[in-house]
């Protein structure tokens, strides 16, 4: 994996642990030559990650909505930074440029960007691993309401291994370089569906 796309939170929590985990995976990509790609912000988890990523040598790209870039928030020191119209362009930005997701915590935004990228690989838009870091349990809740899913029939045996979960950075990376895409919905027949 060239790059990873990492979804966070831009709000900086009072618990210094998120930060540590956002400086930790900056650090950890840049250590082993793997670049960044987020949403291009200087605030909160996402500034941390990015600015860790570039401490440690890394190359780092956001890509950013254009109200965003009104806003003041843009990261202006990147390696790169793409300018978007808005947040359907950031999506699809970040998957063309990654090589696979990884979400850390974050909130409503982080989980959106989680979903679209686990419902496209279902679909067959991308092949690519999606992994979460499940820091002190903070994923827990959404870790076993996949299993629901599952349980209930909401989400097909060959697409429960679609998430990846660990504790640790290390774990993660290893599971999502072992990762085989599943067969996506679009190439089944319908008496698999």
């Amino acid at each position: 994996m060239k790059r990873l796309a990492i979804y966070c939170g831009s709000a900086t929590p009072a618990d210094p642990a998120y930060m540590a985990c956002a400086r930790a995976v900056g650090a950890g990509l840049a250590a082993r030559g793997i670049g960044v790609v987020y949403g291009g912000g200087r605030l909160g988890l996402m500034g941390t990650v990015a600015d860790a990523a570039l401490t440690a040598g890394g190359e780092v790209v956001g890509v950013i909505p254009q109200a965003l870039v009104d806003a003041e928030v843009a990261h202006r020191g990147l390696t790169q930074l793409y300018t978007v119209e808005g947040m359907h362009q950031r999506k699809q930005a970040f998957t063309d440029l990654a090589d696979g997701f990884v979400t850390i915590p974050g909130g409503t935004g982080t989980m959106d960007e989680l979903w679209e990228a686990l419902s496209w690989a279902q679909l067959g838009y991308h092949a690519k691993p999606v992994g979460l870091l499940n820091l002190n349990g903070y994923y827990d809740e959404i870790v076993a309401f996949w299993g629901k899913m599952g349980a209930v029939g909401f989400l097909r045996p060959q697409h429960r291994d679609l998430l990846i979960v660990a504790d640790t950075l290390d774990a993660l990376l290893e599971r999502m370089a072992a990762h085989v895409p599943a067969q996506p919905i679009v190439a089944m027949r319908a008496a698999d569906l």
